[in-house]
């Protein structure tokens, strides 16, 4: 199986660090920002890089471009992301080719969901929240599966 990790640098990040000894028997790739932890994102696994989106229109545009020449080049089974709007481009393009997708709210999150986290509510085929109470009011398809810390 091929997974897809797609967060931004920081604290998406750490917290995608701890999910990695569960992909130990799996191809893994990572897609990131430019950061001054690329080389630590290189050595758990294949990385690719890209400039920070923020709010920029024009960065999710290009970043969509990228997005796509990545998930065609993998062809992942799934991608799996904590955050943050990096992965909003994945999650539609990955809908689009029929790739199953993983979101899991950061854990930061307690009473409320994300802004990312609502941009791809509509497209995850699972959404995983860190905390009971924020399963409770983050939607039908929202599951707790407790803390990955």
């Amino acid at each position: 199986m091929k997974i897809g990790i797609v967060c931004s640098h920081g604290g998406h990040w750490s917290e995608t660090c701890a999910l990695f000894d569960s992909f130990a028997e799996y191809d893994v790739f990572v897609a990131t920002y430019h950061s001054p932890r690329a080389d630590d994102v290189r050595r758990v696994a294949r990385a690719y890089f890209t400039k920070d989106i923020g709010t920029s229109v024009w960065r999710m545009a290009r970043a969509s471009i990228w997005a796509a020449r990545i998930l065609i080049r993998e062809r992942p089974d799934v991608i799996v992301s904590l955050g943050a709007e990096i992965a909003i481009p994945f999650f539609y393009l990955a809908k689009l080719m029929r790739i199953k997708t993983l979101f899991i709210e950061s854990w930061c999150r307690t009473a409320s969901v994300s802004k990312t986290g609502r941009l791809v509510y509509p497209v995850a085929d699972e959404f995983w929240v860190q905390w009971p109470a924020l399963a409770a009011s983050a939607g039908p398809k929202a599951q707790y599966r407790g803390a990955i810390l």
